[in-house]
């Protein structure tokens, strides 16, 4: 019998065989084993080895359900992580592109029934950021690998290194045009009386050269004494500037080390944001619509801050404990008078009491009750920065 043609039944069923994705209904999870069709995977159901399977299974079935959500959930988040980063992206482009894998776990072996079941998991334990759209749900994976921390905190400091060293360069450079300048003495222009130094010569006029000679000489002195003129008023200037430079230096010099520090020490803290802003004892709103109206909008006090990015925090109404994202929560404004907590920039940690509300430009104006900066009052807060007291 001759080799079988290219395009028979026999030949393109081996080579889906040997290649590519089959049908899930005839796939079985439990030996990682893929059927070709209906009676292979009926015969595979019957035989021993499959038994063997089910028998272990069935002694403990969560644990096997446990390995197998774990192992969907590595893979899931490994691909999420490598393939799109920390991009905003379509949950079911991901799907996709996960189950074209051929040794992939199937998510009927997983304690997820659907797609929109895991997509919400993901952002319920915080390892991405989730969102509903009428196109679907979208997903951003949350990078809290200590390399990439660490990496991204020293390009940081390699970048503040760089403005460091061009300010001190900047800084070298005007001391030493100011250093050149004192040094410079202005020239003056010198006046002389018009003496002839031979009586017997005798004095000749030529009119037309003279003229020409009598304009360039006018134009040449004019020319001096607009240089001479432009010297002086350019050396007026800058001893100007030197003197009001000297002054303010003098005014530095009268603040003590201390001063310079703090100074220092609190524009730092002022230009410093972080993308966290979670703390413990402070009131904040449920924004979430996912845990249903009970939920939706009530107020509750954070207890405790898992991985700066999420919260377990205690309804107040009900007394229910529920772990959030910080990403289904706001902040809560009280009333002028009221205790609050800085959560985010230069004076992050400083309780304080609210001084007044400024909703045009929505922020509040606080004085800050605790630590040394006790009795500083701070204007402009945008609201997401503070938040009441419990």
């Amino acid at each position: 019998m001759g080799k079988s043609d290219f395009l028979s039944p026999k030949a393109i069923a081996n080579r889906i065989k040997s290649k590519g994705l089959q049908k899930l209904r005839w796939y079985c999870q439990m030996c990682q084993k893929q059927c070709r069709d209906e009676n292979g995977f009926k015969c595979h159901c019957m035989s021993e080895s499959h038994q063997r399977q089910l028998l272990l299974a069935s002694e403990n079935p969560q644990q096997f359900m446990d390995y197998f959500s774990e192992e969907f959930r590595n893979d899931f988040l490994e691909l999420l992580r490598r393939r799109f980063g920390t991009k905003r992206v379509h949950n079911n482009i991901v799907y996709n592109e996960y189950i074209s894998h051929r040794e992939h776990i199937h998510m009927n072996a997983t304690q997820w029934e659907t797609l929109t079941d895991f997509t919400k998991w993901l952002g319920r334990e915080g390892l991405c950021k989730v969102d509903e759209t009428p196109k679907g749900w979208y997903i951003q994976y949350i990078d809290r690998d200590p390399e990439t921390i660490r990496r991204q905190q020293e390009q940081e400091r390699k970048k503040k290194q760089d403005l460091d060293d061009e300010e001190k360069t900047a800084k070298f450079i005007e001391q030493q045009v100011r250093r050149g300048l004192e040094g410079k003495e202005l020239e003056m222009p010198v006046y002389t009386e018009l003496n002839r130094e031979n009586e017997e010569e005798k004095v000749t006029f030529n009119l037309n050269k003279g003229a020409s000679s009598s304009v360039a000489a006018s134009s040449k002195t004019s020319s001096v004494l607009g240089q001479n003129a432009l010297k002086m008023v350019e050396g007026a200037v800058k001893r100007k500037e030197v003197a009001h430079s000297s002054g303010q230096s003098k005014e530095k010099k009268k603040k003590s080390a201390l001063d310079e520090i703090m100074e220092l020490e609190e524009e730092k803290k002022r230009t410093s944001r972080r993308d966290y802003w979670l703390q413990p004892e402070i009131i904040v709103k449920i924004v979430t619509k996912k845990l249903g109206e009970k939920y939706h909008k009530k107020k509750a006090v954070v207890k405790e801050v898992i991985d700066k990015y999420t919260a377990v925090v205690k309804v107040i109404d009900s007394g229910d404990k529920l772990k959030l994202d910080q990403t289904h929560l706001e902040t809560v404004i009280p009333a002028p008078g009221k205790k609050v907590m800085v959560l985010n920039g230069g004076y992050r940690g400083n309780e304080g009491i609210l001084e007044s509300i400024n909703e045009k430009r929505f922020s509040v104006t606080i004085t800050i009750d605790s630590g040394p900066l006790k009795g500083r009052r701070v204007e402009d807060i945008q609201y997401e920065d503070v938040s009441k007291l419990a």
